[in-house]
């Protein structure tokens, strides 16, 4: 049974996985074919920063991803610490449900909805062309927020409701044993949510395409307009780069955790 189970486990990462190895090697092809490779070379890499539409798109990409991710941080953290602390278990239940929801709802239905509120309030306030940065910003903050809190609850469930009474005993205000006490024992959990909200509004195409204007474009969007026509093996190294980029975020998430993880057991003993 243990070969059959390490031969099934084997096979799903081959599944998972064999897809980026082939666009990792063959963005270092020297020609553009995806079955031949024909010599090493770092041409497509060369070509990725010679492309100014492709880096304006991943600029606005990073700009969106950033501003997003820390928006949705901070009012997930705050959003998380308050339903720590209800006091109604219904209310919490309800409150838990509603904030699951935008992950169980599929995307589609997400970015038409938020696409309709959106031109519905721009002809409430006589804007035009109201689709735009501003919107993209609004939406990715929105489908974040449930990531963020489902990473924070857990760790405030586990830290001791008495650290911010001990620390007010010793002349803190209740908002700065908040900060001196709460937040550096959940920051692991709280940097986590970041980096998963920052991963997910970078990746995002389907809500983007719908809230988006004209003047705007992520890179996603930028990849799925080149479909139409050919994508360039220059698109295989920017892929590369990307994927090399969440790899060591990820990294850092987990050495985050193991480092609370110590904390905490040091704490304890």
């Amino acid at each position: 049974m243990k070969a059959v189970s390490r031969f099934y486990l084997a096979l799903v990462y081959v599944f998972l996985y064999a897809p980026i190895a082939v666009l990792i090697f063959f963005s270092f092809n020297a020609g553009r074919s995806t079955a031949v490779f024909e010599g090493f070379s770092l041409k497509w890499y060369g070509e990725v920063v010679k492309d100014s539409a492709t880096l304006t798109a991943l600029q606005n990409t990073l700009v969106l991803a950033v501003l997003s991710s820390i928006a949705a941080t901070v009012i997930g953290t705050a959003a998380a610490v308050g339903i720590d602390r209800m006091r109604s278990k219904v209310l919490k239940s309800a409150t838990m449900s509603i904030t699951n929801v935008p992950m169980m709802n599929p995307d589609i239905v997400t970015g038409i909805s938020m696409m309709l509120l959106f031109v519905f309030a721009g002809r409430l306030l006589h804007v035009n062309n109201v689709l735009g940065f501003g919107t993209l910003l609004i939406a990715h903050i929105t489908f974040n927020l449930p990531y963020v809190i489902l990473n924070v609850l857990p760790k405030l469930r586990q830290t001791d409701p008495h650290l911010e009474e001990a620390a007010q005993d010793l002349g803190c205000t209740p908002l700065s044993a908040f900060f001196k006490a709460t937040l550096p024992s959940i920051m692991g959990s709280v940097f986590s949510g970041l980096i998963m909200a920052f991963t997910l509004s970078l990746d995002d195409f389907v809500i983007s395409y719908f809230v988006t204007g004209p003047n705007f474009q992520t890179l996603p969007l930028r990849i799925y307009a080149m479909t139409k026509k050919t994508v360039k093996p220059d698109m295989y190294a920017l892929s590369t780069i990307i994927f090399f980029v969440i790899l060591l975020l990820l990294v850092l998430i987990n050495l985050s955790q193991a480092r609370s993880e110590k904390k905490e057991k040091a704490l304890r003993q």
